[in-house]
């Protein structure tokens, strides 16, 4: 008898890490569904990642604090201290900044609810692009023009910071 159990177990089994294999591929792609395209003809720019060492966190803190700059409404990439924009590595967080990140209010808000959604922890590329959304919705509300847009941009702000923070406090 217990021979015969042994293939309904390994099918379950097998049933099981699929859908967590499914799951976990749908929740990567619902985030940030643009990441896992080619961009600008390189196939090394598919789901691009900036931080991979500590040198790279303190590169982009140097970058934040430097002025990070997004241009308009199409979140071109600008940073004022030349010789921080003509690094290679810097070429990353500009495609990521371009390519990756929702620039539109509904786009950004669809991003928070699938944090909202979402119980488990980022991961570290996912939790980099929100940090980085964050500081772009924050530039987004203080050039908006009307109180109505500022107050949406606010509310999509403060959204993405309890995202954040419930993300560190799992």
């Amino acid at each position: 008898m217990p021979a015969i159990m042994l293939p309904w177990k390994v099918f379950i089994v097998s049933l099981f890490y699929c859908n967590s294999i499914s799951a976990t591929y749908h929740r990567r792609r619902g985030l940030f569904p643009s990441a896992l395209r080619v961009k600008r003809g390189t196939a090394s720019l598919v789901n691009p990642i900036f931080q991979n060492s500590l040198k790279d966190v303190n590169l982009l803190f140097e970058i934040l604090l430097a002025g990070l700059q997004f241009e308009d409404e199409h979140g071109l990439f600008s940073l004022n201290d030349e010789e921080l924009a003509s690094l290679r590595q810097t070429h990353k967080l500009e495609v990521i900044c371009e390519d990756v990140l929702p620039k539109t209010l509904p786009e950004v808000r669809r991003l928070t609810f699938a944090l909202v959604k979402g119980a488990s922890a980022l991961r570290r590329e996912d939790f980099e692009r929100v940090v980085l959304t964050l500081v772009y919705v924050a530039q987004q509300m203080a050039q908006a023009s009307t109180t109505h847009q500022r107050d949406a941009w606010a509310e999509t702000f403060t959204s993405l910071y309890k995202a954040i923070k419930q993300d560190l406090t799992l």
